[in-house]
């Protein structure tokens, strides 16, 4: 199982693992973000800063096209872009800055939640819910407000291929506002018109803590931490916009 089937020159089939919660025809955004992250995260010598992605459009439960450059090459530091596409046009725009690693390290402080044991908190049925197990460590689904959720994939990103590091964060990235609503999800939408994230060091392990909240006035920003068992590896942020159904 897989969000996405290769079909070659970097064309992808996106499954039914795809869908969110607000069109069963458009996928969450999770999946397409960590397909367009495993595309730029193609250099072992250097390591991804910054990601931003832009989402023009719904994107449709459908063939993409990822494409990927160099806009500023270098041996130290070099700004990436990608689009994801469908039927040629741009649904969603990347820009990442890829740089050599620091020589140092300032140890964090903080500090994420235990790992909790397994209960029942079924979001839905729609196919990203199903494709990813979440572990509430504080909040739920059904509860308004900040959360903490342990994450891990079911399936594969792209099928026959083991999830990067990179993207094991960026698959979940994109549910911080989900994860931390602080409005009713049947009578609201808030959905986030881009995602930035902000990379310390890939996660290690298949566990990634995504400890979000979400704050609304006239605009909305959902903001997280990402952490592996040991510590923070990201800080993710996304803009919402709010209207009611």
């Amino acid at each position: 199982m897989s969000f996405f089937i290769p079909l070659g020159g970097g064309r992808f089939r996106a499954t039914e693992h795809t869908a969110g919660p607000w069109d069963p025809a458009h996928q969450h955004a999770g999946p397409p973000s960590a397909l367009l992250a495993g595309a730029l995260d193609d250099r072992a010598d250097m390591v991804i800063a910054r990601i931003t992605l832009e989402i023009l459009k719904p994107i449709p439960i459908a063939e993409v096209e990822v494409v990927t450059e160099v806009e500023r090459p270098g041996r130290s530091v070099e700004l990436l872009s990608g689009e994801l596409r469908v039927d040629g046009a741009a649904l969603v725009k990347a820009r990442a800055w890829r740089m050599l690693r620091s020589p140092v390290r300032v140890a964090p402080d903080y500090i994420p939640p235990p790992l909790p044991e397994p209960r029942d908190d079924d979001f839905g049925v729609f196919g990203y819910a199903r494709a990813i197990e979440f572990r509430y460590a504080t909040g739920g689904w059904r509860e308004l407000g900040p959360a903490q959720v342990w994450t891990r994939l079911k399936v594969a990103v792209v099928e026959g291929e083991q999830p990067t590091p990179l993207q094991r964060v960026m698959v979940v990235a994109d549910s911080g506002n989900g994860v931390s609503a602080a409005l009713d999800w049947s009578a609201n939408l808030f959905i986030n018109t881009e995602l930035s994230v902000h990379f310390l060091r890939p996660p290690e392990g298949e566990w990634v803590c995504l400890d979000a909240r979400t704050e609304i006035e006239q605009a909305g920003l959902a903001t997280s931490v990402l952490s592996d068992r040991t510590g923070p590896v990201a800080r993710g942020a996304q803009s919402l916009f709010i209207a009611k159904r």
